[in-house]
């Protein structure tokens, strides 16, 4: 029985088309974490300042939020499968553009920063069509949960390998062949979508423009009220919870008098809880009582970033950061299963765009607050205030709990 069980977490592989995406999105991911950790790493030894750090993600996540609603509207109108194979190239140009300056010793901030935000640009468009396209891999609609959760587990399996292999190579050969690394792993994954045979998404033949189409799309996700709070509460944890890795290059240097080794286990830490969240999500067979799971999640969340603030112990921060990152994919993941079970399917790649803005749009906000309040107060006291902030946000998600049972269970 266990083992049928443990086999249910992977129905989803079954079928062809999501099987050669798992493995080739596998690779390619693994390959992007490593490009992260070096990239802050990078600028971290560029600069020295924390405030700095913050002002790169902006740069790369600014972009999400304002292009993401087009790439929305672009993925219901357009075949997905192309768009996507369009910017892993693109991607892939990007990250052999680092790996050249990096490598050749020419880098400068500017030239980071300008990369970052080329990337942005490029994710803006990838995330949420790449969100949509899973209903066109999984031809049975009862394994889509499973396949949305197994998202979640490559792209944090990936968190747990990329980063434990970044700061190993990232201390024998600098951050320039995690650059080349990641650009040679795209291969893996245009090599999956260029052999795929998806059932094509049915595009819209509209002929309002997309400004209209947008708008269409707000007021649907503003009307629908278990998508608006989801939405909401995706929004509010971004904001003061998935900006919190920018700290650790501060509390690996300052607070465990560590190196980028250091560095890659706390966010390799990260990933590991992750990880485990998304295998027991990937378990569920249904949505039925994810509502409460999230509200604990929440809470879980809330208190190991407040209980972090105060250790001063590596062999404590391993611990507190997997269950930090394990509560981080729970809510995360399982409002991305929520909204992909109950969203009508001409308004997918919509409904997804404004979930990316809000899974990723919050952060570039986020980022700034980070830079700027750590630079003031202190890395450990501004996580201590973000762990305050999400304990806030659990509480008025569990008064609006038994609404939200009501309309998604």
């Amino acid at each position: 029985m266990r083992n049928i069980r443990l086999w249910s977490a992977f129905r989803a592989l079954s079928h062809r088309d999501y099987r050669l995406f798992f493995f080739g999105q596998g690779v390619s991911l693994i390959g992007t974490w490593m490009q992260n950790i070096a990239a802050s790493w990078l600028i971290y030894k560029l600069t020295g300042s924390e405030f700095m750090l913050g002002i790169a993600s902006f740069f790369g996540l600014m972009p999400v939020f304002l292009f993401s609603p087009i790439a929305g509207v672009f993925s219901d109108r357009f075949n997905r499968r192309k768009i996507l194979i369009i910017v892993q190239i693109m991607a892939m140009l990007q990250a052999f553009t680092y790996a050249s300056i990096t490598i050749t010793g020419i880098v400068q901030v500017w030239q980071a920063l300008t990369l970052s935000c080329i990337l942005g640009i490029i994710n803006s468009f990838e995330m949420p069509v790449r969100q949509a396209f899973v209903v066109e891999m999984v031809k049975d609609r009862a394994d889509l949960t499973n396949a949305i959760a197994l998202n979640s587990l490559i792209f944090n399996a990936s968190r747990f390998i990329g980063p434990a292999i970044a700061g190993i190579i990232t201390a024998a050969l600098g951050p320039g062949m995690c650059f080349l690394i990641n650009g040679i792993s795209y291969i893996a994954v245009i090599t999956a979508f260029l052999s795929m045979n998806p059932a094509d998404n049915k595009i819209d033949k509209t002929n309002n423009n997309i400004f209209s189409d947008m708008k269409e799309g707000f007021f649907y996700c503003f009307n629908f009220i278990p998508i608006r709070d989801l939405l909401i509460l995706i929004s509010i944890i971004s904001l003061f919870a998935m900006t919190f890795p920018l700290l650790l290059p501060v509390f690996a240097v300052k607070v465990f008098n560590g190196g980028s080794h250091t560095f890659g286990i706390l966010v390799s830490s990260i990933g590991a809880g992750a990880f485990i969240a998304t295998i027991y999500l990937a378990m569920r067979e249904s949505i039925a009582g994810i509502g409460k799971i999230m509200n604990i999640a929440v809470y879980a969340l809330s208190l190991s970033f407040m209980v972090f603030s105060f250790n001063k112990s590596i062999s404590m921060a391993i611990p507190i950061l997997v269950i930090a990152g394990f509560s981080l994919i729970v809510v995360m993941a399982s409002s991305n299963m929520v909204l992909q079970t109950i969203v009508d399917e001409n308004k997918r790649g919509r409904v997804m765009s404004f979930y990316v803005m809000a899974f990723a749009g919050s952060a570039p906000a986020g980022s700034l607050l980070t830079g700027t309040v750590s630079s003031k107060i202190g890395s450990p006291m501004t996580l201590l205030i973000y762990g305050a902030a999400c304990f806030m946000l659990g509480t008025l998600f569990f008064i609006r709990l038994p609404r939200v049972k009501k309309l998604i269970e």
